[in-house]
């Protein structure tokens, strides 16, 4: 909190305040707090207006100003490895949870009793997703089309071509890039002004929630959401927490760095609300436009590491459920298929059904229409999801920001520690040097 500024005036405090309250309102007047969804969905379609055209100038800025060119591709190559390495730590770690709580154990499902209906959508959806048809979705039908629909890859694809275009076009390409930034500045300043809509946004979609499935529906499923939310947790601590002590801070004041954009996603249930702000706060720590431009954004398709604790944590909760037993050449198959089937399924709606449906195809003892246990608690997961993987993303951005020695780990530290007084004194410096140059 800055010298003179009111509590009330911090946006994390306005959006807890903002989440207590529209959990009441779901809670007392259901009726009310279904009604209030327009606010939440509004917000959520403000911040995915500015997404592609952020992206988009931050990328073709960024490569666009390297003189070196291996660059990009040897971020690209880093970025990919650690994303498949951390993404298969988090498959795993949701299997050696589930193995060891048992959340499923007990319940004696009738898979005879269960809705084969409820689910079939989903999995219709799982039988026409897989890698090649992922891949192929990555080329826009057009280059408009691509910053239209706002499909991410999409838009990576076409800013990191731009921007390297960019780069290869002598003095005019200098122009261009300088027009480029221009833009990217009033880009982030659109979103500083929606930003301050995050606690209504949040009141909407916390009203919505509550009021629309209310809390009956989670007490029959609670150990599942209890051993999501325990799993995630442990996987930020441990497993995180150890890569972010390699790469030379700690995740802890990462957290409480980041703490604004943590209590938007969980408010909302979206990720994406916070891309914008993540990528300007990392910037800040020290990494470079392109790093986080390449990062960052490839992370919401590639390193979903909440997302792959769910698909394998709920598929055993779905065995023990059903009192199916898998051997260990069924475990295996899960994590392996897992792998594809988390990058497959990304950006499809209702993501998280369609890649568990699709995943669950390796095991067919598990019957397929057990998913419909999952469908009344979903939705009190998905915040979950959502901030594992934020924080797993912006632990990426930085790693890779550190083997490209973009960042000190002390001053790392520092402007974790001290956000406000980090940015008071850049303004300061970037006063003085301006100065100095009149």
């Amino acid at each position: 909190m800055a010298k003179g500024q009111s509590w009330y005036s911090v946006l994390y405090v306005q959006v807890i305040i903002a989440i207590i309250i529209g959990a009441l309102i779901g809670y007392f007047s259901p009726t009310t707090g279904v009604a209030l969804k327009p606010l939440g969905d509004a917000f959520i379609a403000l911040i995915k207006m500015m997404i592609a055209p952020i992206i988009f100038c931050n990328i073709v800025h960024g490569i666009s100003s390297m003189s070196d060119m291996k660059k990009v591709g040897r971020v690209g190559v880093k970025t990919l490895v650690y994303f498949e390495f951390v993404s298969t730590l988090a498959l795993i770690v949701g299997i050696v949870l589930a193995m060891a709580l048992r959340p499923g154990s007990g319940f004696n499902i009738d898979p005879a009793t269960l809705d084969p209906k409820a689910v079939q959508h989903f999995v219709t959806d799982a039988q026409h997703s897989g890698v090649v048809p992922f891949l192929l979705g990555i080329i826009p039908d057009t280059f408009v089309d691509a910053l239209s629909s706002g499909v991410l890859l999409q838009v990576l694809l076409i800013a990191v071509l731009t921007g390297v275009a960019v780069a290869h076009l002598g003095p005019l390409g200098e122009a261009v890039t300088r027009a480029v930034g221009t833009a990217g500045k009033v880009v982030f300043a659109i979103v500083r002004i929606i930003v301050k809509a995050a606690p209504i946004g949040a009141l909407g979609a916390m009203a919505f929630t509550v009021g629309k499935y209310g809390t009956g529906s989670l007490f029959n499923l609670l150990q599942l959401i209890l051993t999501f939310y325990v799993t995630a947790l442990i996987f930020i601590v441990v497993v995180l927490g150890s890569i972010a002590r390699l790469a030379g801070f700690s995740i802890f004041r990462f957290l409480a760095y980041i703490k604004d954009e943590l209590l938007i996603v969980l408010g909302t249930s979206s990720s994406e609300t916070v891309l914008p702000q993540m990528m300007d706060k990392l910037q800040r720590l020290g990494a470079s436009e392109s790093v986080v431009g390449l990062v960052f954004p490839t992370g919401y398709s590639f390193n979903t590491d909440g997302s792959n604790i769910y698909i394998t944590l709920c598929v055993l909760f779905l065995a023990q459920a059903t009192n199916t037993h898998l051997d260990a050449w069924q475990l295996f198959a899960v994590l392996g298929f897992a792998m594809l089937t988390s990058k497959g399924g990304s950006g499809v709606s209702g993501g998280g059904f369609v890649t568990l449906a699709a995943t669950l195809a390796v095991v067919p003892d598990v019957p397929i229409q057990a998913l419909a246990l999952l469908l009344g608690i979903d939705k009190f997961m998905s915040e979950c999801r959502a901030i594992t993987n934020i924080v797993g993303n912006g632990v990426a951005t930085i790693v890779i920001s550190r083997w490209e020695n973009e960042l000190d780990a002390g001053k790392l530290g520092a402007i974790m520690a001290d956000p406000v007084g980090a940015r008071e004194r850049a303004m300061a410096e970037s006063l003085v040097r301006g100065g100095e140059r009149q």
